[in-house]
């Protein structure tokens, strides 16, 4: 049973469709983006080497519509306030973020709303906020695409995920990142006072799950 999401989205062409580590993208839909290489959907198995990265991402600029941009630090809390705010409006609950130079790692709570439509809303406030305060152009797509996320399905993997997400800042030699909208975990859906018979507790104490 999916208990929370780590979602994670990365800024516009910083991973393209034919990525050579790899993509979640099956087509490519514009010839000169399919002239820089061979689509490979999935991780890779046999990971490139950081050259032929870095040599693929210099001739990208040349094919793409808009502008290569990563987020400066300013950027970056223009980004994190707008996440606040969503967060709060949407009754989200985060229990890590982390901010990129050009992605984002989002963990949060099982929500009415799906991981894809998080993401989706997410990347449109955001969006919004960067163009109003001009740090973007207004047709700028900012974000490169939907995203992907991974299931976790008890309280084991979101311990486990916490500390990767809070980790990616300092493996980039940045500032450990404090959002206000990110609250502690508390062991959710088997924090303190819950409900030992909920459909939740049940399995995570092993119990089998029946439907009724």
């Amino acid at each position: 049973m999916v208990i929370a999401y780590h979602l994670i989205w990365t800024a516009y062409g910083t991973w393209l469709p034919n990525d050579q580590r790899g993509s979640s993208s099956k087509r490519i839909c514009r010839s000169e983006i399919a002239s820089l290489g061979q689509l490979h959907y999935g991780r890779r198995t046999l990971q490139p080497a950081g050259w032929e990265i870095r040599d693929f991402y210099k001739k990208a600029p040349s094919v793409l519509k808009h502008a290569l941009l990563t987020f400066s630090p300013d950027q970056r809390r223009i980004i994190g306030a707008s996440f606040a705010e969503s967060v709060e409006t949407r009754k989200y609950t985060c229990y890590a973020c982390a901010i990129m130079p050009d992605h984002v790692h989002m963990l949060i709570r099982k929500h009415r709303d799906t991981a894809e439509r998080m993401i989706a809303n997410l990347q449109q406030d955001s969006r919004d906020a960067l163009r109003s305060s001009g740090a973007r152009p207004p047709d700028h797509p900012v974000w490169g695409g939907p995203g992907w996320n991974v299931f976790q399905d008890n309280p084991d993997a979101i311990g486990r995920t916490i500390p990767y997400i809070e980790s990616n800042p300092d493996k980039m030699g940045m500032p450990k990142q404090h959002w206000p909208f990110v609250r502690p975990y508390d062991g959710w859906p088997l924090h303190k006072g819950h409900n030992p018979n909920s459909p939740y507790a049940k399995r995570q104490h092993g119990e089998p799950f029946k439907k009724y």
